[in-house]
């Protein structure tokens, strides 16, 4: 093969993995809106529920020995009755891009009460993780 046939194909090689870099991005872009669109399909589905997403805090996201991320999610009960809380808690990498959704629920936690549980990916996720509360309901 003649250096000119050598280099088109060189460039036809940096050409093809470019396109399945993007079409990996473009995946996973769509991965991620699906994962946006059945969580919030989920809160949506609570009834009556009061924004409480204040009163619900994620902590540090670790890795269990599975590979999922997991974070403990802690709800403060500011309401007078005891009530239970619906929360949605996004796992991002470090720049910021979404990685997996869950949506928990905490039952049955007394007025002025704290009550912790544990939001646990859906899927194993490799790397740094943090999890945050995109939204919470008391019901």
């Amino acid at each position: 093969m003649s250096a000119k046939g050598r280099a088109l194909a060189g460039t036809a090689v940096v050409c093809a993995a470019v396109l399945l870099a993007l079409t990996g991005c473009e995946q996973a872009k769509q991965k991620a809106s699906d994962i946006s669109a059945s969580a919030q399909q989920r809160m949506r589905d609570v009834a009556h529920g009061i924004d409480a997403t204040k009163d619900v805090t994620a902590g540090p996201s670790t890795t269990a020995s599975d590979g999922h991320a997991v974070a403990t999610i802690t709800v403060t009960n500011r309401g007078d009755k005891t009530s239970d809380f619906t929360a949605w808690v996004n796992f991002r990498d470090p720049s910021g891009n979404l990685l997996d959704a869950v949506v928990l629920n905490v039952d049955g936690v007394g007025p002025g009460a704290v009550k912790s549980a544990t939001a646990r990916s859906n899927r194993k996720l490799s790397g740094t993780t943090k999890a945050e509360v995109a939204q919470a309901l008391r019901h």
